[in-house]
């Protein structure tokens, strides 16, 4: 690690290696969570972990980011998920090349979003942004309906054999495992129905989309924070790799296997419940 000015900074060539060496290789398709301040300073801040990652994955690679939007206007909806009209004029619109990221996912998110040659996929809450050899196909054709779940870039993940990487994100933010909320077969599921404005032929245009909620347990009963506990038992299972990527204690694991795991333990601690 350089010493900058009496100040530690990791660069593209260290990351690289600690990418490397937790088990990132050419051809990955990674999907991406990451705490900016626990990896540590950065020569070139955030773009430097970016490049560092599409090195190791190579231009047949792909590197996503799970991103949301910005949409700030959820708290004003009713029951029924409806925004009151006279405040609909004032809302813009999701626009996949303008939207920004959302703030709960850190500043990680919208580098990437912005990124030249970056893509995004089309439904506004489960939106992911791609850069590299398959981002188009990661993105393409996102239902705006249960967005987590078939047809998403988060099934695509899985099916093409991908790999997750949390580099000291914490555990309950895998977004993967909304992957297996949708999968798993388990009663009393909460659906969230919200309106949505969407930028269709350059005007707005009001959608209702319905999905999987969220924003909760997606049945009652569950702990707030029970990806983490699905990720550790994951772990503890003797699955994955643990390493550090810059000053971050970081974890790369197949995403078809955690979600096979989360499902296997939705179900049966629903049935327990």
């Amino acid at each position: 690690m350089l010493t900058l000015a009496n100040q530690r900074f990791w660069t593209r060539r260290l990351l690289r290696s600690h990418l490397e060496a937790i088990g990132l290789a050419a051809g990955d398709a990674v999907m991406v969570h990451a705490a900016l301040r626990s990896v540590g300073p950065m020569v070139n801040g955030p773009d430097t972990l970016i490049d560092a990652i599409l090195d190791v994955v190579g231009p047949d690679g792909t590197l996503l980011s799970y991103i949301d939007w910005n949409s700030q206007y959820e708290d004003a909806v009713d029951h029924e998920g409806r925004v009151p009209e006279a405040l609909k004029p004032d809302i813009p619109p999701f626009d996949p090349e303008r939207s920004r990221a959302s703030r709960s996912y850190g500043a990680f998110a919208e580098f990437v979003r912005t990124t030249p040659g970056a893509l995004r996929s089309g439904n506004p809450g489960a939106s992911c942004a791609a850069i590299g050899g398959k981002a188009a196909w990661f993105t393409a054709n996102h239902p705006f309906d249960y967005g987590y779940g078939e047809g998403s870039p988060f099934a695509r993940l899985v099916g093409s054999k991908g790999k997750i990487l949390m580099a000291g994100a914490p555990f309950d933010t895998m977004s993967i495992l909304h992957h297996a909320e949708h999968l798993a077969q388990i009663p009393g599921k909460r659906i969230r129905r919200i309106e949505v404005p969407l930028l269709i032929n350059n005007k707005t245009e009001w959608q209702m989309i319905e999905e999987f909620d969220t924003a909760d347990p997606v049945v009652e009963g569950l702990d707030e924070n029970y990806f983490a506990t699905i990720v550790r038992e994951f772990l503890t299972d003797g699955r994955g790799s643990v390493g550090p990527i810059g000053s971050a204690s970081s974890i790369l694991v197949p995403a078809a296997d955690v979600v096979a795991f989360a499902v296997q333990w939705l179900e049966q601690r629903v049935r327990q419940m």
